[in-house]
């Protein structure tokens, strides 16, 4: 009796231990979310935005799947926490990862030359491999930066009119000695898609990838068709007053950017691809590991998605912005979290600025830069110039107090500080800027902002 009386007293000892312990968790849990939605209300303030949906899962464990704010403004509907949305960019790491469930296939080789399967795009003497358009290395001109775009974008039209419009443009750069962000490369993309699997973009997408994986909300945009959850897209108008998004005909974002996705079903895609269901080991390397250009250069950028950092955290990740729509989504693969963030406002509020706080929230935030000693600065001072998207980049370093700043070339910015990385470097955030000298005298800079990597030359 005395051992069974023991036995007894065990067992409820461990009982309230582990009422204590789940009392604990779900206070923390709790804590968490009450952090989430104090970070998304700070972003939605003041009507920056109209409303989010959030997805975070890390392992197995859902820390947050909500919507906030409004669906739909004229309606005052709240937003549901599977709304969709449509997810520009975010579409290119389905275009790549579609391209390389072709190669496994031994449909098509990422060392394939463009021209094997559009034979009758013009390539300036140029070599273009496959691997060179999902990485932005072709150095072909991005349509969605010509003024000439704009001209067809409201209109239905074959996708033809769309490659004739840049097709003859000059390249910004000989193919693999520069990357700029290219959705022209991801558009030539989609049509080798087609071409090879026989089936229309859209077709192949939900066929691969949505329909395995129960992605049941997901599928490639459309302007008429009645989509149950839609989020309404809007845009910042004058006066810092939110406007009903600009008309875009989705003939034009294509495999570049045309896929409306919810939160629950990007995270549900970010655990499965970076879970090994969605490619063999060998492609899914080939997928997240960047290149190099033809001078060594290791770029950051692999093919549809980016090997960098959210808050600080080693993250594989890619950004996505179409007419009233910004979204993130990323992958940390130290904690086997996702995280997806969808606003349906193109405006002021960075998707990306939203994950890294929310990561804040749930990890802490890291350093992206250490630090390296104090170091002379007017070696580097003056302006640069070389490729950019769109037009030329120039930028502009001087010094400030000893700290060595620039002056970014869009609008009137104020200069920003970098930190001094040693061996000619600086860094700002995810930005890296290698100085190269000529003997004593720095002659150019590499900037590397992670979704571009050119080289910028001293100007007199």
């Amino acid at each position: 009796m005395k051992k069974m009386h023991r036995t007894f007293v065990r067992l409820a000892v461990l009982g309230v231990a582990l009422a204590q312990t789940a009392g604990a968790q779900r206070a923390n849990k709790a804590a968490t979310q009450a952090a989430i939605d104090s970070v998304v209300a700070a972003f939605l303030k003041d009507g920056r935005a109209a409303g989010m949906s959030i997805g975070i899962v890390r392992g197995n464990d859902t820390i947050a799947l909500k919507g906030y704010g409004k669906a739909d403004l004229e309606l005052d509907v709240a937003t549901p926490p599977r709304a969709v949305y449509e997810i520009g960019s975010v579409t290119k790491q389905f275009t790549a990862a579609g391209v390389l469930l072709l190669a496994e296939e031994g449909k098509l080789s990422l060392d394939d030359d463009l021209t094997k399967h559009l034979p009758d795009y013009p390539t300036a003497g140029n070599k273009i491999p496959i691997r060179r358009l999902l990485d932005h290395t072709s150095g072909i001109k991005g349509y969605t930066e010509l003024p000439k775009f704009g001209t067809i974008s409201t209109r239905k039209l074959p996708k033809d009119s769309l490659v004739a419009l840049f097709k003859d443009v000059p390249f910004d750069f000989p193919t693999g000695t520069g990357m700029v962000y290219n959705n022209s490369a991801y558009f030539l993309a989609g049509m080798i898609i087609e071409k090879v699997a026989g089936m229309p973009y859209g077709e192949f997408v939900a066929k691969r990838f949505f329909e395995p994986l129960g992605m049941k909300e997901s599928h490639y945009c459309n302007e008429r068709k009645i989509v149950k959850n839609r989020a309404h897209g809007y845009d910042m108008g004058p006066g810092g007053q939110l406007v009903l998004k600009g008309y875009l005909d989705h003939t034009y974002p294509y495999s570049a950017g045309s896929l409306c996705s919810t939160a629950w079903d990007l995270v549900t895609w970010l655990q499965a691809l970076h879970g090994g269901r969605v490619l063999s080991e060998k492609a899914y390397r080939e997928l997240i590991t960047p290149d190099t250009l033809n001078d060594g250069t290791r770029l950051r950028y692999a093919k549809g998605v980016s090997r960098s950092t959210v808050a600080g955290h080693p993250a594989i990740e890619h950004g996505g912005g179409i007419n009233g729509y910004v979204t993130a989504s990323a992958w940390l693969p130290e904690e086997k979290m996702a995280v997806a963030v969808l606003i349906n406002t193109a405006g002021p509020v960075s998707s990306d600025s939203v994950a890294a706080a929310l990561v804040d929230v749930v990890l802490g935030r890291r350093s992206d830069v250490r630090a390296a000693g104090a170091v002379d600065v007017q070696p580097y001072v003056g302006t640069y110039q070389g490729a950019g998207r769109g037009a030329p980049l120039t930028l502009t370093f001087n010094s400030d107090s000893g700290y060595l700043s620039v002056k970014p070339q869009q609008g009137n910015q104020p200069a920003v500080r970098l930190t001094p990385l040693g061996n000619d470097t600086f860094g700002r955030g995810r930005e890296r800027f290698y100085f190269k000298r000529d003997g004593a005298m720095v002659v150019s800079v590499r900037v590397d902002r992670v979704y571009q990597n050119t080289v910028l030359t001293r100007r007199p």
